[in-house]
């Protein structure tokens, strides 16, 4: 390793670092938006016709069999507390036979001592894991190569290209080319010998943003709406200079909240998978979110938080979600996720 390339990985370190930080004992969520679920109220069904041990929560995922519609959010890597993280985070996947995503891999691309902290396969060989890429990484030097190699570094069953434009443009130190970007991320999909998921960071996938997407080739996406965890807050509280903070600051309300994201990405790419995160907080948002036409509720903050103290706290997170996903389709009458989906929501207006 060159010494650019060490004091590249000084700076990647700390802000991983910082984050951790931030993420755990800082406000960060959005503080003038919300995810848009609570405009939306499933239909009660006083006589749903099944019983609850009947319910079933399983689903296929880009041909894999889950127990139940979660997946566990990409979040962290690239430092040895993220080792201890993730490894509670996968041992919780699989007692619940969840999909789970890790941290940016681009660390670990570039200095294998941080290859560690994202080897949890045989914690959990059987889950469905996802790699983990900055798509705009592909305009700085990464190609088809280094994206395999994130794969097979982690013996991952997808690899997730998130995108992140605003948290770059915010960050003093950010990666901010992103033309031409599309037409490389079409390459990536076209070549990978496992499925490719776009994700957001938080600021939600449009309409036409999603059409490009699956006209690319993405096997999935996941639109990480606005409403939740806030990377501009993140990046504000990680700002010592007061303009980058101020600017930071100005996109509290910036983004598009996660159920009309679903919503916008289903028209844009209609029979595209689509995983829904962004403020998803208990097992109603999730099951709101599905009825909206999701196929995966993704989760991040409230299990981060938990796989700090341990992987039994991530399950007791997990326990509540699911059994509350499941007595909520008990009680609208749906048996199966499939169900859930052909479910009426009653909006604000309609009340």
């Amino acid at each position: 390793m060159n010494v650019r390339n060490i004091a590249t990985e000084a700076v990647n370190r700390s802000r991983k670092l910082e984050h951790l930080e931030i993420s755990l004992n800082r406000s960060v969520e959005y503080p003038e938006i919300t995810t848009g679920l609570e405009n939306y109220r499933l239909t009660h069904r006083a006589i749903p016709e099944i019983d609850l041990e009947d319910v079933d929560l399983s689903v296929t995922f880009l041909g894999k069999r889950l127990s139940a519609p979660i997946l566990i959010s990409s979040m962290v890597g690239g430092v040895d507390e993220a080792g201890v993280i993730n490894g509670n985070l996968a041992r919780a996947a699989r007692e619940y036979g969840l999909a789970m995503g890790v941290g940016s891999q681009r660390c670990a691309l570039e200095d294998p001592a941080c290859e560690a902290s994202f080897k949890i396969r045989d914690l959990a060989p059987d889950i469905f894991l996802c790699a983990n890429l900055g798509a705009v990484q592909l305009n700085y030097g990464f190609g088809a190569d280094e994206c395999l190699r994130a794969v097979e570094m982690i013996q991952a069953d997808a690899l997730i290209l998130h995108l992140n434009p605003l948290q770059e443009a915010i960050q003093p130190e950010g990666n901010t080319r992103f033309s031409g970007l599309l037409k490389k991320i079409e390459g990536i999909c076209r070549c990978m010998p496992v499925p490719v998921i776009i994700k957001e960071v938080c600021f939600g996938i449009s309409e036409e943003a999603a059409r490009d997407l699956a006209n690319a080739g993405a096997s999935c996406l996941d639109v990480a709406g606005a409403g939740g965890t806030s990377w501009s807050e993140v990046e504000a509280h990680r700002s010592p200079d007061r303009a980058w903070n101020s600017m930071a600051r100005a996109f509290s309300s910036w983004g598009i909240p996660t159920a009309e994201s679903i919503v916008l990405a289903g028209k844009g790419a209609p029979g595209l998978p689509l995983i829904a995160s962004g403020g998803i907080r208990s097992g109603i948002d999730a099951a709101k979110a599905l009825a909206l036409g999701a196929d995966l509720a993704g989760i991040a903050l409230p299990l981060f938080k938990a796989a700090c103290e341990s992987a039994e706290a991530v399950s007791s997170v997990l326990f509540v979600i699911t059994e509350t996903l499941r007595r909520a389709m008990f009680c609208t009458g749906a048996r199966t996720i499939e169900d859930l989906h052909r479910t009426k929501l009653i909006t604000k207006e309609e009340k």
